[in-house]
């Protein structure tokens, strides 16, 4: 029997690859985004968003304390395996409704309106946390780098000013079209790949001390005040949980891809599937080098795999390998402000957020949605802010992320084993395991979504109380009540018409 990820293959009888344009219409919508991203891009913006070396690298403090090097390891093994089972049941029904709304058109299709409606804000959410995980993470990295070259403090002050500059730029990058988004995240996927192999391939040739497989593949650690190894090595899987999110990103570029109904949910599968084996290579690597494990934790650099390298290369070559680390991080942002501002479209195209109207305007010139790009940019700043007072706040802003985006990946999922055979498959599809596949994605988001909503240190105060439950809760109750007030008479997804209609016909936002 082959394997269900590779039985998700164009259907000969259902045509590989329709007209984009005309599926679209026939879906409800008048095309207004340009379609300038190639099949490749599609699948590097995805592979951009996830990047290893932004999740990994950033959180890899995180790891060290709640679980060590046996969690990392082993977890990122167990939680890749499921992801790609929930990347590839979203990749079947993001073949059926490539679209630019993505999660929240699927479920709002195939449960209708309230199911479309809460996926949205969820998939929101997510994503907005998505950019301040990414940025602020990148902050820190350029925070220890300008330490080690010019003795900089990296305070909470100063990395929230370079993180204003690096939504600054990420805005900016993307006002440009989706043409140089895609030239980006294609250089991003060799830059990953790359940096991967010289940053593991120092570290193995140049220490001249590296620790045992036994402690690599089987320390365990625990210092987060919690006593029980179990609950400790669930939390440690947030590592790897929140480096696999934002693969979402190839659905949202839908409408910009031609070829879209295979080329999107490939991208999806194969992003994690490289991202997989990036990532196992990375975390491998990085922990045989580790020299000082609590001086690696307690780094002045504020970021441990920094001191990993200043440890086991000395400055100039830390610095070298930060510089591949910050470049990543870069790219990885500029790619989820992309993602981000196309779901901020298509929602605001639905009436789904306040001041939509300013929101899915299109620039005719780039066929870019510039106010989206700089609302997303703009909301992702004000989620960081209790970083500048917490110690805590970004292992928060990491698990809002997870618990926004990942349940707002198996809605469509459910829903589309509940729908049975009401659903039509697009020319990419699981087959005969696609409710094997399905049924197991489902019952992993709701393991980890309870997962990340308990509280990561202990005492609970304040100072590190885990506020990413009480942010879902906000989020969700805002939802609720702008529904109420507004949404549901504002909010609404066209209906599927038989034939592709004209322009007029088709949902029309200009």
């Amino acid at each position: 029997m082959s394997s269900p990820l590779r039985r998700g293959r164009p259907d000969p009888g259902q045509g590989a690859c329709p007209d984009d344009d005309a599926h679209l219409r026939r879906l409800g919508y008048r095309p207004v985004l340009s379609r300038r991203m190639s099949p490749r891009g599609n699948f590097a913006i995805s592979f951009s968003v996830i990047s290893v070396l932004s999740g990994c690298m950033t959180l890899y403090g995180f790891g060290l304390s709640t679980g060590g090097p046996a969690v990392m390891i082993w977890g990122w093994a167990g939680v890749g395996l499921m992801v790609m089972l929930v990347g590839g049941a979203l990749a079947e029904v993001t073949s059926a409704y490539p679209t630019s709304g993505a999660l929240y058109f699927m479920a709002d299709r195939l449960g209708g309106r309230r199911w479309g409606w809460y996926t949205g804000w969820l998939n929101l959410l997510g994503l907005l946390g998505a950019i301040a995980g990414i940025d602020y993470g990148a902050a820190l990295f350029t925070g220890a780098f300008l330490n080690l070259q010019w003795g900089f403090a990296p305070t909470p002050g100063s990395v929230m000013v370079i993180f204003a500059g690096i939504l600054l730029l990420h805005a900016v990058l993307n006002l440009f079209g989706v043409r140089l988004v895609s030239r980006l995240n294609s250089v991003s996927v060799w830059w990953h790949l790359t940096g991967v192999g010289v940053i593991v391939v120092v570290l193995a040739v140049v220490p001249a001390h590296h620790r045992t497989a036994g402690f690599v593949f089987g320390h365990f650690a625990n210092d987060t005040g919690w006593s029980s190894p179990w609950y400790v090595a669930a939390l440690g899987l947030l590592l790897a949980q929140y480096t696999f999110s934002g693969y979402d990103a190839s659905a949202h570029l839908s409408e910009e891809t031609p070829g879209a109904a295979v080329a999107a949910a490939r991208g999806i599968v194969r992003a994690i599937r490289w991202s997989w084996l990036a990532g196992l290579v990375l975390l491998v690597g990085l922990t045989f080098a580790i020299q000082d494990y609590a001086g690696t934790q307690a780094s002045p650099t504020g970021v441990p795999p920094a001191q990993i390298f200043l440890d086991a290369l000395g400055a100039s070559g830390a610095k070298a390998l930060l510089l591949i680390v910050i470049g990543a991080q870069l790219f990885c942002g500029n790619a989820e402000v992309a993602a981000t501002s196309r779901m901020v479209f298509a929602f605001s195209r639905d009436g789904a957020l306040p001041g939509s109207r300013l929101w899915r305007r299109v620039h005719a010139g780039t066929g870019t949605p510039r106010a989206a790009v700089w609302l997303s940019v703009a909301a992702a700043g004000v989620l960081a802010l209790p970083s500048l007072y917490s110690p805590t706040a970004y292992g928060a802003v990491t698990a809002i992320n997870v618990i926004g985006i990942t349940p707002a990946y198996a809605i469509p999922v459910l829903l589309r084993l509940r729908a049975g055979s009401r659903f039509t498959p697009g020319p990419w599809h699981l087959g005969a395991w696609s409710r094997v596949v399905g049924r197991a994605a489902v019952g992993w988001v709701a393991v980890v979504t309870f997962l990340f909503c308990l509280p990561q240190s202990y005492p609970v105060t304040p100072r590190t109380f885990n506020y990413a439950p009480v942010a879902l809760l906000v989020a969700l109750g805002l939802a609720a009540a702008w529904w109420a007030a507004a949404g549901r008479r504002s909010y609404g997804t066209p209906a599927p018409v038989s034939s592709a209609p004209t322009d007029a016909v088709a949902k029309d936002i200009a």
